[in-house]
C-alpha cells in the first residue's frame, strides 16, 4: 500500500518551522538564560481556546551551543547586534537586561487566542485597520526562576518615571495594569511561578480562569504529547504547537475580510493537517528545524513515494541550488482530480489545455504524462548564453519510462521554436546528441538532449549543457558541501531542497555591480554558513515530517 502525503504539507509545515525560527532568533537577541523544561507547565496556564503556542527556552546551555560555530568576525557582529538590541529594547527606562531581567526570567510561551465575539462585532462596526489588528489576542507566560529577583524588578519598575501602575482583583488574583507612553500591558503572577501578561485584559483574565480550573491548552487532545516529545532535536531553542490546525485556520479566516474570496474547496484542503509541532535546535552540524504533522489520511489526495535521489549524480559538482522529487505525473493527476471540486481552478486548467491545443500539445499527455520518475530543477554557474550577465544558468532533469512521448513533445516544441525565428540546430557533447535553440547573433538560448535511455535534460545557459552532458566530471553527490548539508538528513525522503550558500555568495560578489556589492556585514555572517538543506518524509499515512538544516562552519580560532 502506498502512503499518502498532502499537497499542503511543505508550505504549511515549512511556514510553521519558519515561525519557530524567527521567534527563537528574536528571543536570542534579548539574551536567553533559563531552562527548557517548562513548556507543559506554561501550557497549563494558557486557555484551552488558544490556537497555537510557541515556547522559547532561555536555557543558556542550549544557546551556548551556537557559540561553537562561526568566525570571530561573525561572532563579533552578532555580539554587537545583541548589545544594540538590548539597549534599544530598554532605552525608555533605567532597566538593564543583565541585572534586572536575566537573573529571574525562565522559559517564555507565546500563545495566540481567538478573537472575542463581542470584540469581533465591534470590529465589524468600526471597520478600522487599527482595531482589526487586535482581533486575536496574544498571551505571554514567563517562567520565574528567582522570585526575589522578580520582586526586585517589579518594585524598580513601579518607581520608574512616566509609568502609571494600577491594580485590580479578579477571582482572588491581582492584575497589574502598566501604562507607559500610551501603551498598556496587563499582567498577573500565578502560583508564584509564572508571570502572565498581555496587551488585552481579557486574555489575562482568561489565564486566571484557566489557573482556577477551566480547561487549558495542555488539556487539549494530543497536546500533552506534542508538548513533551522532543522530535529527535537536540538543544531545543524554540517549539511551536498547533493542536488543531484546521480549527486555527478556520478561526483566522473567519475573522479575516478576505475569507469570502476563498472557495469552500480550498478551506477543505486545510483539514488534511490535524496538528503540527515544530522544533528548532542546535547540534554538531548547525541549526536544525523539524516539524511533524498529524494527517487525516481520508482527505489526502497525494501519495507519498520516496525518491531514489540517484538523479543528483547527474548534476555538476558546482550546482548552486536544486530541488529534487519523484513522479510529477502522479502529482499532476492528483491536482487534476482536486480541480473537479474547485470550479475556479478547473476553469484555469481548461484554459491552459485549450491554449496548448492550438499548437497540437496535450497538457496532460504530452507535458506531464511522461514525467513519471525522478526529477531535478537546478541552478548552475554559467558565463555563456542569455543569462551570462547573471553568472548562472538553469537545468531541468527528468527521468521517464516513456521516452517516445517525451521525444515527440520535444519535436513539437522544436518546430514551434522555428516558427518564432529561433535557429534550431544539433551538436554533439561527449557522444551525446544535443539540440540547441539560438537567437540570431547570440549564443544558445536553450539546449536539450538525453543523458541516457531514460534521462532527459533541458539547459538554459551555454555552458550548462556541457557541465551536465560531459562524462567523467565531478558530480554533486561527491561535493563536500552537499555531503555536509544533507548527510544528517533522512535518506528515505520525497526529495531535497539544497542551497550551497558559500558558493552562491561568492558568485553574487563576483557578478555584483561595483556600486551594489553585498554589505560587508552580510558577507561576514554568510561566510559562516556552508549551506541549507530540506527534506520531507512520511513514515506512515498518519504522519508527515519536514526537516531543515542550516549547516554552519565550526568556530575558528582568533
Amino acid at each position: 500500500m502506498r502512503e499518502n502525503k498532502p499537497n499542503l504539507l511543505i508550505p504549511v509545515v515549512g511556514a510553521t518551522v519558519l515561525v519557530a525560527g524567527t521567534v527563537a532568533a528574536y528571543l536570542y537577541f534579548k539574551g536567553p538564560s533559563g531552562d527548557s523544561s517548562g513548556a507543559l507547565a506554561s501550557a497549563k496556564l494558557v486557555p484551552e481556546t488558544a490556537m497555537m503556542a510557541t515556547y522559547i527556552t532561555t536555557d543558556s546551555q542550549a544557546w551556548a551551543k551556537l557559540e561553537e560555530f562561526g568566525t570571530p568576525e561573525a561572532q563579533k557582529i552578532v555580539a554587537e547586534g545583541l548589545q544594540t538590541f538590548k539597549q534599544d529594547l530598554l532605552s525608555e527606562g533605567n532597566i538593564s537586561y543583565e541585572e534586572d531581567l536575566k537573573p529571574w526570567i525562565g522559559g517564555v510561551m507565546l500563545a495566540v487566542l481567538p478573537s472575542n465575539p463581542t470584540t469581533a462585532a465591534q470590529l465589524s462596526q468600526a471597520n478600522s485597520v487599527t482595531t482589526q489588528q487586535s482581533e486575536t489576542g496574544v498571551l505571554m507566560v514567563v517562567g520565574i526562576r528567582d522570585k526575589l529577583k522578580a520582586l526586585d524588578f517589579a518594585n524598580k519598575l513601579k518607581a520608574e518615571k512616566d509609568i502609571k501602575v494600577e491594580e485590580s482583583n479578579y477571582q482572588g488574583e491581582t492584575i497589574t495594569a502598566v501604562t507607559q507612553n500610551g501603551r498598556q500591558t496587563y499582567s498577573t503572577i500565578l502560583n508564584n511561578s509564572h508571570l502572565v501578561l498581555s496587551p488585552q485584559e481579557n486574555a489575562v483574565k482568561n489565564a486566571i480562569e484557566t489557573f482556577k480550573g477551566k480547561p487549558s491548552f495542555a488539556s487539549q487532545e494530543g497536546a500533552n504529547k506534542l508538548l513533551t516529545a522532543n522530535g529527535d532535536v537536540k538543544n531545543i531553542l524554540a517549539q511551536v504547537y498547533i493542536p488543531d490546525y484546521a480549527g486555527m485556520v478556520e478561526q483566522l479566516l473567519t475573522a479575516s475580510p478576505q475569507t469570502s474570496q476563498l472557495p469552500p474547496q480550498t478551506l477543505q484542503q486545510f483539514k488534511q493537517v490535524k496538528s503540527i509541532v515544530a522544533r528548532v535546535g542546535v547540534d554538531d552540524q548547525g541549526v536544525r528545524m523539524k516539524a511533524i504533522a498529524n494527517l487525516d489520511p481520508e482527505l489526502n489526495k497525494f501519495e507519498y513515494e520516496p525518491s531514489p535521489s540517484t538523479i543528483i549524480g547527474q548534476l555538476p559538482v558546482d550546482t548552486l541550488a536544486m530541488i529534487t522529487g519523484n513522479n510529477i505525473s502522479r502529482s499532476w493527476s492528483a491536482i487534476v482530480a482536486q480541480s473537479q471540486d474547485d470550479p475556479q481552478f478547473n476553469q484555469i486548467l481548461q484554459f491552459l489545455r485549450g491554449q496548448l491545443q492550438f499548437v497540437n500539445i496535450d497538457l496532460d499527455r504530452d507535458v506531464f504524462g511522461w514525467m513519471d520518475q525522478e526529477f531535478a530543477f537546478a541552478t548552475i554557474p554559467s558565463n555563456q548564453g542569455i543569462l551570462a550577465n547573471l553568472g548562472v544558468g538553469g537545468a531541468i532533469l527528468l527521468e521517464t519510462s516513456d521516452r517516445q512521448t517525451a521525444s515527440a513533445t520535444l519535436s513539437k516544441l522544436d518546430n514551434l521554436a522555428k516558427t518564432q525565428q529561433i535557429n534550431v540546430g544539433q551538436r554533439n557533447i561527449d557522444g551525446k546528441d544535443v539540440t540547441e535553440w539560438q537567437i540570431p547573433g547570440q549564443r544558445a538560448l536553450l539546449s536539450h538532449g538525453w543523458l541516457n535511455q531514460n534521462t532527459l535534460f533541458l539547459a538554459v545557459g551555454g555552458s550548462v549543457a556541457e557541465a551536465i552532458a560531459t562524462n567523467n566530471t565531478p558530480k554533486l553527490d561527491s561535493s563536500n558541501t552537499f555531503k555536509t548539508v544533507t548527510d544528517s538528513l533522512p535518506k528515505s525522503n520525497a526529495g531535497y531542497f539544497y542551497i550551497d550558500v558559500e558558493q552562491t555568495v561568492s558568485l553574487v560578489n563576483s557578478f555584483a555591480s561595483p556600486g551594489q556589492p553585498l554589505a560587508s556585514e552580510a558577507n561576514t555572517v554568510l561566510s559562516a554558513i556552508h549551506g541549507f538543506g530540506v527534506t520531507a518524509t512520511s513514515p506512515d499515512n498518519f504522519t508527515a515530517e519536514l526537516e531543515m538544516l542550516l549547516a554552519l562552519k565550526p568556530k575558528t580560532a582568533q
